[in-house]
């Protein structure tokens, strides 16, 4: 850990006291390298910013994730905006560099500050980073309710009081484990978290028996089909048996009869089909529709 320290300490103050670059040297070695790709030119641009890219790192010190990865993600973010800066544009590169710089560090925090993926958009992101900020000062100067700075706080940043008030419970608690016990201080194995999630799914008997019930339903339907007549069966297959049904329109029309007809062919052969299953079978609930 000394070790880790000691070096971080050495690349700071060799960050620190890497020369300054007058604006006609920076364009220069930018053209360098977009022209040329020349690493000396790369790395000469890149140890001049990197004292920028220590102090946006230190901004973000209180989210709880090294300094030395904040420090490489934001290189990261260097190194970017160099493959990216136009030089005829004639805007400082410091000034270019700071938006990749930080936006690289924010998405390092965001991937790793929490086992929750969370702040995927722009809105939510800026959700994110500002709002104990803006929390604690519309606290401290109205001292309103949760609810009322929640709302000052979703106007603010363009949100929903919901996901402001969401984002508050992430960032006010840490993650918890599904495989936690309920109970604190209970060691014994008893009930989780996990236990009480509910599953909407069905369960696998009811899986089963559906199974089971739906083909039964389907080889009874299969044996009175010989009820109907060419006509009646053609209607009932592409109305109800199709996995694209036909309007009753276009129906009519290949059948060349008027809609209403074909609703009343096709009502008259599934009460056709309702009392053939009923008759073979009486105890069963059967539904035709």
């Amino acid at each position: 850990m000394s070790n880790a320290l000691g070096l971080r300490r050495r690349f700071v103050k060799a960050a620190m006291d890497a020369p300054f670059l007058e604006r006609d040297e920076e364009l220069a070695l930018a053209q360098r390298w977009k022209d040329a790709k020349d690493q000396v030119a790369l790395h000469r641009l890149a140890s001049a910013h990197m004292r920028l890219v220590i102090a946006i790192a230190a901004r973000f010190r209180h989210y709880g994730l090294s300094m030395s990865d904040l420090i490489q993600e934001g290189h990261i973010g260097l190194l970017e905006a160099a493959a990216r800066f136009e030089p005829d544009r004639e805007v400082r590169f410091s000034t270019y560099a700071t938006w990749w710089i930080r936006a690289s560090i924010q998405d390092y925090i965001l991937r790793n500050w929490s086992i929750v993926r969370g702040g995927t958009s722009s809105a939510q992101k800026a959700l994110f980073f500002n709002l104990r900020r803006l929390r604690a000062r519309l606290a401290r100067d109205n001292g309103e309710a949760n609810e009322t700075v929640y709302k000052q706080i979703a106007l603010a940043v363009g949100v929903s009081v919901n996901d402001v008030a969401v984002m508050d419970s992430r960032l006010s608690a840490p993650d918890t484990s599904l495989n936690a016990p309920m109970s604190e201080g209970d060691e014994s194995g008893g009930s989780t978290r996990v236990a009480f999630l509910v599953d909407d799914k069905p369960l696998p008997d009811e899986v089963v028996e559906d199974s089971i019930d739906g083909e039964r339903r389907i080889s009874w339907l299969r044996g009175v089909l010989g009820v109907l007549n060419d006509r009646e069966l053609r209607i009932v297959s592409a109305r109800r048996l199709a996995e694209e049904a036909d309007t009753l329109e276009s129906l009519g029309q290949r059948l060349g009869i008027s809609k209403e007809r074909v609703r009343q062919i096709e009502n008259r052969a599934l009460d056709k089909l309702r009392r053939a299953l009923l008759d073979r079978h009486p105890d069963a609930m059967i539904a035709v529709a």
